[in-house]
């Protein structure tokens, strides 16, 4: 049901992708003209919620974590199943939103109307945009309301790293910062529970 488009060259790759003709990128990271690390790292720092999936043969540690930290929102190693493949592929579609016939319905976070559909957070009459990753934190929080939401598990659903016990990483707590910038007063609502992670006291 797709219609994928293919290039050889990483630099031809980065080309396309920066086009914006396009709802997802599979990135192989040995490529001629410029490995996947580095088209990731232009894509994302262009296309920040463009949908980035890993597909390599290259599955040591070092290699799938430099992945996560150049913007990639999963990574799948060689040899794959393809069911497995695509059934990624719909889960970043439809947190991406785009599939706008399954994105999430609007929600409530404290004085906030959060809607993923258009990655906007609204008040009265003050308006902020949201990345598609504070959306889905905000998101996962208040369907855990009252319950302590782990580091771990914001790192498995919302960045879909594959072993997170194995990382040491600061990108929830930075990622929860700029949120709690953003939300002003309503930042109180995410609390922070020292050497568990957050919860939302909405």
């Amino acid at each position: 049901g797709h219609e994928p488009e293919g290039v050889e060259r990483g630099d031809d790759g980065l080309a396309r992708g920066l086009s914006g003709d396009h709802a997802l990128v599979i990135l192989d990271l040995m490529l001629p003209g410029l490995d996947g690390f580095e088209v990731c790292r232009r894509l994302r720092a262009t296309h920040p919620d463009l949908p980035i999936l890993m597909l390599t043969a290259r599955g040591v540690e070092a290699d799938v974590l430099e992945g996560f930290r150049c913007g990639a929102d999963d990574y799948v190693t060689k040899p794959f199943s393809v069911s497995e493949l695509v059934a990624r592929l719909g889960a970043l579609l439809r947190r991406s939103g785009a599939r706008p016939d399954e994105s999430p319905s609007p929600f409530d976070f404290g004085g906030w109307k959060i809607d993923p559909g258009d990655l906007s957070a609204r008040r009265g009459g003050q308006r902020i945009s949201l990345t598609r990753r504070e959306s889905d934190l905000l998101a996962l929080l208040v369907r855990d309301a009252g319950r302590i939401v782990s580091r771990r598990k914001l790192l498995r659903e919302i960045w879909r790293v594959p072993e997170p016990d194995r990382i040491e990483t600061r990108t929830v707590d930075m990622h929860v910062a700029k949120l709690r910038k953003k939300l002003g007063e309503g930042s109180a609502l995410i609390e922070t529970v020292r050497g568990e992670g957050y919860r939302f006291a909405g």
